[in-house]
């Protein structure tokens, strides 16, 4: 009787070990983080329904299928600062990048001890890929001598060129892309430059390499992390042949659809392959659209890129770093779903963290908080006061609640009226309830100086503290961080 007990214990033991596994396998979902190059928030049509012009059905299917966050955030205005913090989850203006971006040839900006999402998803068992756009600065040596190449000696980087400190030494399994628009005929796998190649094969090339990554993954137990940074619909604005004269609305509207069928490319090879279920799915933008994409003609044909925002890429402005963000997951967010919750992409880290259900390692993910919740409706539990908005010379905003303070007398960036041309008598910042007035059109700043200071202060400490959440304090890289970039007589510089 006792060993009929004693075996049936041992029984029930394994049936609880094979069912904890099974869970644990459930828990663990691929993710498919896709991200847009100056993709503008109103370019996206089902965010902007009555004056989003260009089709993209790619986007509309998935939010269809998914959920819509209307107040997620970039990291930054621009580029490199952004990327920054979806890799570490910290912002970028702790390191010494305190405005624009990289120009590639010089050392990584994520130091080589800083964990990245990626370092710590491959830790957590996962198979971590990077097809894309880098722009996080890596060096390229000469594969003879092993001497670093200078950016002057090159128009662009030369095949067989190895590079010592790219994203496969920071957390990636592989790599298949390239660094930055700018040297975009240069393609890289893993760490060598293996090819020129026109710019208008970019996109498509990802496109095709993307596809192949997942369905090179069916049948593995071992669950994956592709991050798909494209490199439009940024310039050079190239639509390939075949995309030409779909929109109507000229070449950036045909790169938009062009770049809208990655989406749909991407969906479908995980819809074939069986993987949508259990596949967290994120399509967003690293900043605003960029005024290379010709706004205004755009607008004159009933197009607006930042739908009702004001401003554009580069911007303090919300029109410079509020951003589309879709989200499916059909095993744990319900289709056809919204959040007005506010997040901002340095969340990304802690928020996969949430979902393994693992602590985020330490000197890791300082301004960092889960957005899981917000998947399934909750609301999200953040030990931040605020988000921190930064533009491309280095503008700070300071956004809690429906309140947002910009440290900055206009845009902050490119749009008009900049910084060097404000009119004589305005107030050195701004202060919008985001609620009422979405557009920033009434600027509060002086008749509310008592909310003025309490995020001012908020700011303050959240740079002083090194980091934004609870923790032990942590060091920014840079010491010098000015807060009023204006009173510095300091320009925004077009990158």
């Amino acid at each position: 009787m006792l060993a009929f007990v004693l075996g049936g214990m041992k029984h029930l033991w394994l049936l609880f070990l094979i069912c904890a596994s099974s869970f644990a396998t459930e828990q663990r979902p691929n993710i498919v983080f896709l991200i847009c190059d100056d993709l503008g928030y109103g370019d996206v049509h089902c965010l902007n329904p009555e004056h989003g012009k260009i089709a993209t059905p790619g986007a509309d299917r998935l939010a269809a299928q998914g959920m819509i966050f209307t107040d997620a955030h970039s990291g930054s205005s621009v580029c490199t600062p952004t990327r920054y913090g979806v890799m570490t989850g910290r912002y970028s203006w702790r390191t010494k990048l305190q405005g624009g971006v990289v120009e590639g040839f010089a050392p990584s900006l994520i130091a080589k001890d800083r964990p990245t999402v990626a370092s710590f998803l491959k830790s957590a068992g996962y198979h971590t890929a990077i097809i894309g756009k880098w722009h996080l600065n890596f060096e390229y040596l000469d594969p003879k001598s092993g001497k670093p190449y200078k950016a002057k000696e090159f128009d662009t980087p030369p095949v067989g060129a190895k590079i010592p400190d790219g994203p496969i030494t920071r957390g990636f399994d592989s790599y298949h892309g390239f660094h930055h628009a700018r040297d975009m005929e240069a393609v890289i796998e893993n760490d060598t430059v293996i090819e020129h190649d026109e710019v208008v094969h970019m996109l498509p090339r990802l496109r095709r390499k993307a596809v192949e990554y997942i369905n090179s993954r069916k049948g593995q137990e071992q669950p994956f992390f592709l991050y798909l940074p494209l490199g439009s619909p940024h310039t050079p604005i190239v639509p390939a042949p075949e995309w030409q004269g779909r929109s109507g609305l000229g070449d950036y509207g045909d790169f938009v659809m062009q770049t809208d069928d990655v989406v749909v490319a991407v969906s479908e090879a995980l819809e074939r392959n069986g993987m949508t279920k259990n596949t967290l799915f994120i399509l967003t933008s690293d900043n605003g659209c960029s005024k290379a994409a010709g706004i205004d003609k755009l607008a004159e044909q009933g197009h607006k890129v930042s739908a009702n925002l004001r401003g554009s890429k580069a911007d303090i402005w919300d029109g410079g770093h509020r951003i589309p963000f879709i989200a499916r997951w059909p095993a744990k967010i319900a289709a056809g779903t919204t959040s007005d919750q506010l997040i901002c992409l340095v969340d990304f880290f802690a928020t996969t963290a949430d979902i393994l259900g693992k602590p985020v390692p330490a000197g890791s993910c300082e301004d960092s908080v889960s957005f899981l919740p917000a998947f399934g409706g909750e609301k999200i539990v953040s030990t931040r006061h605020g988000v921190i908005h930064h533009s491309i010379s280095g503008h700070f905003a300071y956004r809690q609640g429906p309140w947002k303070l910009a440290l900055a007398k206009a845009s902050g960036g490119w749009s008009s009226p900049t910084e060097a041309k404000v009119p004589a008598g305005w107030p050195k910042g701004q202060l919008y309830h985001m609620k009422d007035d979405i557009g920033e059109t009434t600027n509060l700043f002086e008749s509310k100086s008592e909310i003025v200071n309490q995020l001012l202060d908020l700011l303050q400490a959240d740079i002083a503290r090194g980091r934004s959440t609870d923790g032990p304090d942590s060091t920014n890289d840079f010491a010098d961080i000015v807060l009023w970039k204006s009173e510095k007589g300091r320009k925004a510089k077009k990158k």
